[in-house]
C-alpha cells in the first residue's frame, strides 16, 4: 500500500460513490484528506466515518473555488465531483443540460485544478492530480453525448495539464470507469435492454465497484506511479480493449 505520510490531498464529489471510497482508501493510506462537496450536510457521513477534514465549495462557481482553496497546503488532487445530466441523443439533447455537465465535469475540475496547482508549486513539494474521466470519453456509447464531451475535454485537461505541471514535479492523470452500478445508476444501467447487451460486450462481464474504481485512483496519486503523467486509465473490465 502506498504511503501518504500526512500528505494533504483534496477529493472532490466526496459525498459520492467513488468520492467516498477513496477518501477512505487515502485515509488507510495516511494521507490527510480534505473531503469537498457542494455542502456540509453532504459531507458529515464520510467525515465522521473517516476522519477526514470538510471544505464544501461550489464546481459552478470560480470565486467559491478560489475562496476555498487560495492558501491551503495541497500535495495532491482527486477531481471526482461529477454530473451525469441526461440519456439523450445529439438530436434530442437540452442544451441547457449540455451547459450544466460541462460547467461542473469540465470547467469545474479545470478550475479546481488551476487553484489547486498554484498552492502545490507554492510549496514546492511536487504532487499528484487524478482526474476522475469515463470510458464514455474513449468509446461511444448511446445518449451520451453531453456526458462523453465533457470526459473527453477532461481527458484533454488532464494531457495538457501533465505537460505544463511537469517541470514542478506535479503529476496528472486519469482514470476513466465503466458503470459502477449505484441507485443513481440503476435506473438507466439496470434496464436489462441496455445491461444485458452491454455486459456481453465487456470481458470481465460485470459492472465495477466503488473499491475497484478507489484504488487505481490511490495508486496514480503514490509514489509507485512516480513516472506515469498525463495517462488515461481505462477500468473498465476491458470493454474499451475491443
Amino acid at each position: 500500500m502506498t504511503a501518504f505520510n500526512g500528505r494533504p490531498v483534496l477529493v472532490t464529489g466526496a459525498s459520492g460513490g467513488i468520492g467516498g471510497a477513496t477518501v477512505r482508501h487515502l485515509v488507510e493510506a495516511g494521507a490527510d484528506v480534505i473531503a469537498s462537496g457542494r455542502s456540509m450536510d453532504g459531507l458529515e457521513d464520510v467525515v465522521s466515518q473517516t476522519g477526514a477534514r470538510a471544505l464544501p465549495f461550489d464546481l459552478n462557481s470560480e470565486d467559491s473555488i478560489s475562496g476555498a482553496l487560495s492558501g491551503l497546503d495541497l500535495w495532491g488532487v482527486v477531481n471526482c465531483g461529477g454530473f451525469g445530466g441526461e440519456i439523450a441523443s445529439p438530436m434530442e439533447t437540452d442544451i441547457a443540460v449540455f451547459d450544466q455537465v460541462i460547467s461542473i465535469n469540465t470547467r469545474g475540475a479545470l478550475l479546481v485544478t488551476k487553484y489547486a496547482s498554484r498552492e502545490m508549486i507554492r510549496l514546492g513539494a511536487g504532487g499528484s492530480i487524478v482526474n476522475v474521466s469515463s470510458q464514455a470519453s474513449l468509446a461511444a456509447l448511446h445518449g451520451h453525448i453531453s456526458y462523453a464531451s465533457s470526459k473527453a475535454a477532461l481527458d484533454s485537461i488532464t494531457r495538457v495539464s501533465a505537460l505544463e505541471l511537469g517541470q514542478y514535479n506535479i503529476r496528472v492523470n486519469s482514470v476513466n470507469p465503466t458503470v459502477v452500478m449505484t441507485p443513481m445508476s440503476a435506473w438507466y444501467w439496470g434496464r436489462p435492454e441496455i445491461e444485458g447487451p452491454f455486459l456481453d460486450a465487456m470481458p470481465l462481464h460485470r459492472w465495477a465497484t466503488e473499491d475497484e474504481i478507489a484504488a487505481p485512483i490511490v495508486f496514480l496519486l503514490g509514489d509507485g506511479a512516480s513516472m506515469i503523467s498525463g495517462a488515461s486509465l481505462p477500468i473498465d473490465g476491458g470493454y474499451t480493449a475491443r
